[in-house]
C-alpha cells in the first residue's frame, strides 16, 4: 500500500478495516473508490472525488490484492464489505472485484449517487449486491447545482431499486444553503413511501468547496419537525 498510479484491477483510495456503522446490523470493512461524476460542494469525502493527473491518486492507494488479502485473513470476523466513494459505479473493474468478494462468503453493500442505472441493474441481475444506499441529493430541479443534469438516470435508479428484491435505503444530506423546506415534499415524490429514507445532518468540518465550511445544517429537531409536518412516514434522521 502507498502512493502511486493505478494498477490492474480495482484500486481504492480509502480503507476502513472495521466498520460497525455503514451496513446496518453487519460487521464490515469499507473501501472507497476514487473519482466522482458529481461535484457536490458539501461532500464530506473530497479526497475521493477528484483524481490527479495521469490517473494518479491523491494520497494512499490500496490495490484489490491488498483488500482481498485482508478480507481472507479476517473474513471469519466480518459479515460484509461496504463499497463507497467517490462513485463506485464509474469503475469497469468493479464487478470482477465484487465477484471475488462474494466468493469469500461476504455480503456487499453499495453506496451510490444513482447516476448509472444500467450498472446498478447489472449488479442486481448478477446478484453482486445485497444492500444499496442511494443518495437523493435534492429535488430534480436542483441537481444541476451539483454538477449533474441527467435526472432521468436518478429516477431510473430509484425505480430499479423499488422493483428489486435487494434491500435498500435512500438518504439525503441536509445543508440549509441547498435545501429549502419545500424541497422535502418534492423529494418525497421521488422517493415514495415504501423505502427507508434517512435525513443526515450536514457536518461542515470538511467539504469539497471550502466555502461550505461555514454553512449550517438543519438540526435534528428541525428535520424531525419537517417529517411530521409533511407526513413523511418512511423518513428518519441520522
Amino acid at each position: 500500500m502507498g502512493k502511486g498510479q493505478r494498477t490492474e484491477g480495482m484500486t481504492f483510495s480509502g480503507f476502513i478495516k472495521s466498520d460497525l456503522v455503514n451496513y446496518p446490523g453487519m460487521i464490515a470493512s469499507t473501501v472507497f473508490t476514487c473519482g466522482c461524476n458529481f461535484r457536490c460542494p458539501y461532500c464530506h469525502n473530497p479526497e475521493f472525488v477528484v483524481m490527479g493527473s495521469d490517473e494518479t491518486y491523491f494520497g494512499e492507494v490500496y490495490t484489490e490484492d491488498d483488500i482481498l488479502a485482508y478480507l481472507k485473513k479476517r473474513g471469519a470476523f466480518l459479515d460484509a464489505l461496504v463499497i463507497s466513494g467517490g462513485e463506485p459505479t464509474l469503475h469497469q473493474e468493479l464487478p470482477e472485484f465484487m465477484r471475488k468478494v462474494k466468493e469469500l462468503g461476504l455480503k456487499i453493500k453499495l453506496d451510490t449517487n444513482g447516476s448509472r442505472p444500467e450498472v446498478l441493474k447489472d449488479f442486481i441481475d448478477q446478484n453482486l449486491i445485497d444492500y444499496v444506499a442511494m443518495d437523493v441529493k435534492a429535488p430534480v430541479d436542483k441537481y444541476h447545482l451539483l454538477g449533474f443534469k441527467d435526472t432521468d438516470s436518478i429516477k431510473a435508479s430509484i425505480d430499479i431499486l423499488e422493483s428489486s428484491n435487494v434491500d435498500h435505503e435512500f438518504r439525503t444530506t441536509c445543508p440549509r444553503i441547498l435545501l429549502e423546506e419545500e424541497d422535502f415534499p418534492k423529494m418525497a415524490e421521488l422517493v415514495g413511501k415504501r423505502t427507508k429514507w434517512y435525513f443526515q445532518t450536514f457536518n461542515p468540518a470538511k467539504t469539497l468547496d471550502p466555502a461550505y465550511n461555514n454553512v449550517s445544517s438543519y438540526s435534528r429537531e428541525e428535520l424531525e419537525a419537517i417529517i411530521k409536518k409533511y407526513n413523511l412516514t418512511n423518513a428518519g434522521v441520522r
